[in-house]
């Protein structure tokens, strides 16, 4: 049984570890989180959402098997087509997408119910076109001009086009995006002066939007970040905030008990954007935020490990994109709802319950997965002809 569950999930094995930890955290939580509003809203039936959730669950690992058998070099082929049609979804998504408190981040798929968080698929897009770029840079890391136009412009196009709708989402996207130019030693001045451009258009715009009185969500992002910073506990986002603090103080070291929360009841999205406090509710300390916090920590150290496996720029480019944009966004959550972060809507990767967001993680995890399987091969292969080579030389030393 062992041998066969080697033989089919290759790659890195404590990176499926993590997936399948996360996945049965993700089961419990969204399980316990939604058993009330599945009540309420589908007439008793309390695993309705936990039925629904797990299909989506399912399909994500499908997706990461399928994935992470398909060559990474497909990506590098791929990724400038990938890009553009993820730049013109973002643009149709704020033209004619489905809004949702003053947000357009979602298209509605015509008979299918089905809605895509288009800026999702703009950030894994954007992450395999500046692996093959920032790769295809290497001798011309110190050129502002040419890394401006090759990897900046796509990168402010793309950052410009999400922000009015998910400005955290924006922001994170902008800060990996950095640190992933830094990792693939573009130069300091060059990375300086790629910051200050986005600082300008980004104050033109705002200008631009408060000049033509078009203010969008620019009022909710100053009402999020005053609340914040004053502690006002009367504001909607504060509220939730608070009913956060309650869920994780009220858990202590080792939780309720699985199913036992209370502030399930009382905190909006507990199954998506605030699962986390739920789950240190039920499990604590020790058996919910540590395990989980660990199992991010976990899946960093292993990127690492496969990036410094890797003998060419643009799959280790590639791993490092895929991690840091998983890994940041997780700890944005995490600190949300532990109040580090003013509150910015970002779920969990892998454990909240979502649909498009549960599969373009997954298809990033399969990228990630195929890269260090790659390696492996890469590596039996090398240890093969070792001893083949060697086996050849005792043979012709008898001689």
């Amino acid at each position: 049984m062992v041998e066969k569950v080697k033989r089919y999930l290759t790659g890195d094995k404590v990176i499926w570890g993590v997936l399948i930890g996360l996945a049965i955290f993700s089961l419990l939580a969204v399980y316990s989180s939604t058993g009330t509003l599945a009540y309420k809203k589908m007439g008793g039936n309390t695993t309705y959402y936990l039925v629904r959730h797990g299909v989506i669950l399912l399909a994500g690992f499908l997706l990461i098997y399928v994935v992470h058998l398909i060559p990474y070099k497909y990506y590098f082929q791929v990724s400038v087509l990938l890009l553009v049609i993820s730049l013109l979804l973002l643009i149709v998504t704020l033209i004619a997408g489905t809004r949702m408190n003053e947000a357009s981040r979602w298209l509605t798929l015509p008979g299918l119910g089905f809605t895509l968080q288009t800026s999702d698929v703009a950030k894994m897009s954007l992450m395999m076109y500046l692996a093959r770029e920032l790769s295809l840079l290497q001798d011309d890391r110190g050129n502002f001009r040419k890394v401006m136009k090759t990897v900046g412009v796509p990168l402010l196009l793309t950052v410009l086009l999400i922000a009015p709708a998910n400005l955290s989402t924006a922001m994170i996207l902008f800060m990996v995006s950095l640190v992933l130019m830094f990792i693939a030693r573009v130069k300091i001045r060059v990375l300086l002066g790629m910051v200050g451009v986005t600082v300008v258009l980004g104050a033109l715009a705002l200008l631009l939007a408060l000049a033509t009185g078009q203010k969008g969500r620019i009022t909710t992002w100053q009402h999020r970040i005053e609340n914040y910073l004053s502690g006002n506990e009367e504001s909607g986002e504060n509220y939730q905030v608070q009913q956060a603090r309650i869920a994780v103080a009220t858990g202590g070291l080792f939780g309720k008990k699985p199913g036992k929360s209370t502030q399930r009841n009382f905190l909006p999205h507990p199954y998506s954007d605030f699962i986390f406090a739920i789950i240190v509710e039920e499990y604590g300390l020790v058996f919910g935020a540590i395990p989980i916090v660990l199992a991010y920590l976990i899946l960093l150290f292993r990127a690492g490990v496969i990036i410094r496996k890797c003998e060419r720029t643009f799959p280790a480019f590639l791993v490092a994109g895929m991690t840091l944009l998983i890994v940041t966004q997780a700890f944005v959550n995490m600190g949300v709802a532990v109040s580090l972060f003013p509150v910015t809507g970002q779920t969990l990767p892998l454990v909240s319950m979502g649909g498009s967001s549960m599969l373009v993680t997954a298809f990033e995890m399969g990228v990630i997965l195929n890269v260090s399987r790659t390696v492996a091969l890469g590596e039996e292969e090398a240890d093969l002809t070792e001893r083949m080579e060697y086996a050849e030389g005792a043979i012709e030393g008898g001689h």
